[in-house]
């Protein structure tokens, strides 16, 4: 019997408002007081910087708004266009490896894209999701007791070269794009790839790449 999980969808929201909810979110879930949770938001625009950026000092253009954050990695921007997805999950001793979570992660945003109409993958030699060479989602989790935090951010119309002239993730400027960037804008019937389709092709997912069941999908209703 697969566990149950709930999906906030949030709409959009500012960064450290989510943020601090998944803090008490996480702790709701360690101490069973709530179940699984995904929540799904578009953030405005910020960057975070995570500690392998900290500790080589990368730098950041002052014109982007930027915060802190207590996960691994390097920097990745969030903003209009951008598809982000948090999962507060308690992982069962058999689900205790890193990367095979990442790789879960990696797997629903593979074939949720693949529902778009796109042929999505993974680089072997980095986290994330590629698609014609370019990385259009990156991944990014922290971990207390073994319930997640953080998530996954799915770039399918972000604007101007806001995301290209970051060297997210220790990549060179430009690697990381998204969807409309490349062309990926509709599929090959005409129909848009939208963040309305990319959300529920991912609440579709859920259940066969984090063997969860959807219990029920709620709005965000957090003051």
């Amino acid at each position: 019997m697969l566990d149950e999980v709930q999906v906030l969808r949030a709409g959009i929201i500012e960064h450290n408002i989510v943020s601090d909810f998944m803090k008490v979110m996480q702790k709701k879930r360690i101490n069973d007081e709530i179940i699984d949770t995904i929540i799904i938001v578009e953030h405005p625009e910020i960057v975070t910087i995570g500690a392998k950026s900290r500790r080589e000092d990368v730098q950041i253009s002052s014109d982007y708004k930027k915060v802190d954050v207590d996960r691994g990695g390097g920097i990745t921007w969030h903003g209009p266009g951008q598809l982000v997805v948090y999962p507060i999950i308690k992982w069962g001793t058999k689900e205790q490896s890193i990367r095979e979570i990442i790789g879960k992660f990696e797997q629903l945003v593979i074939t949720s894209l693949s529902d778009c109409g796109l042929n999505a993958y993974r680089n072997p030699e980095m986290m994330g999701v590629w698609i014609d060479g370019k990385k259009i989602c990156s991944i990014g989790l922290a971990f207390l007791h073994w319930v997640s935090r953080h998530g996954l951010a799915i770039n399918y119309a972000t604007p101007g070269n806001r995301i290209e002239e970051l060297e997210c993730c220790g990549l060179e400027k430009g690697t990381t794009t998204s969807l409309d960037k490349l062309g990926h804008t509709h599929d090959k019937e005409g129909c848009k790839i939208d963040r309305l389709r990319l959300e529920n092709a991912i609440i579709s997912n859920i259940e066969k790449a984090l063997e969860r069941k959807v219990k029920e999908i709620l709005p965000w209703n957090i003051n």
